[in-house]
């Protein structure tokens, strides 16, 4: 993979452009990485409904509790971003996107350490035909792929706290330096998302991918 250091598009979710990346149900996962997905290219679906908090229902068309991933206006604190500073297109394939799955990819303005602006970048599914692991594999590769990382993928590490969501969060760091380019990914019983934090430490980002996650699923 190439990692070309560029910075995070100023895009909102809206359509879908044409994307590549196989289908997560014919990929294997990369022993390198935990996040590996195989870099075969096919094209996500066009028809991705928005994002919502409403429960899909179940076989019996009860309501059902499981969570789905939101739109939300803010996460972890981080504002959306919106007006010119928003997302216009799908910079990371998220993968097979059914009818009955929500998808949410989007830009949350934050500023790092040294009040540089470093917006944060979420890609985000539920209700996956396949184990969600399997899909944040996926888009941790994706996500690899969008920040052109070159060589053997980085090992992403799972993080102490994940927090009262619960599931399994685990942490990449895609630089060559302790503050630069991190990639935090979850799975959950229903969701699967990765996050890019630009100009962060693993810390910072740990703290942060929590605190998103709770807004980000409902």
């Amino acid at each position: 993979m190439r990692v070309r250091r560029v910075p995070v598009l100023v895009v909102a979710v809206i359509g879908a452009a044409l994307l590549t990346g196989c289908q997560p149900n014919d990929i294997e996962a990369d022993p390198s990485l935990t996040a590996g997905a195989s870099p075969a290219a096919s094209k996500p679906s066009d028809s991705r409904p928005p994002a919502t908090d409403a429960p899909p229902p179940s076989q019996d068309g009860t309501p059902s509790s499981a969570r789905r991933v939101v739109d939300a206006p803010q996460a972890g604190g981080l504002p959306k971003a919106t007006g010119k500073a928003q997302l216009t297109d799908v910079p990371v394939d998220p993968g097979d996107v059914r009818d009955n799955m929500n998808m949410v990819e989007q830009k949350y303005l934050r500023k790092d350490s040294q009040g540089r602006q470093a917006n944060v970048l979420v890609v985000a599914v539920d209700n996956v035909p396949e184990e969600t692991s399997k899909r944040r594999e996926y888009l941790f590769r994706g996500m690899l792929d969008y920040l052109k990382w070159e060589g053997t993928p980085p090992q992403a590490q799972p993080i102490g706290d994940v927090g009262p969501l619960g599931g399994s969060v685990e942490c990449l760091l895609a630089s060559f330096v302790e503050d630069g380019d991190v990639v935090c990914g979850w799975a959950d019983d229903t969701t699967a998302g990765v996050v890019h934090f630009p100009n962060s430490t693993v810390p910072e980002a740990e703290k942060l991918i929590v605190a998103m996650r709770a807004d980000l699923e409902k």
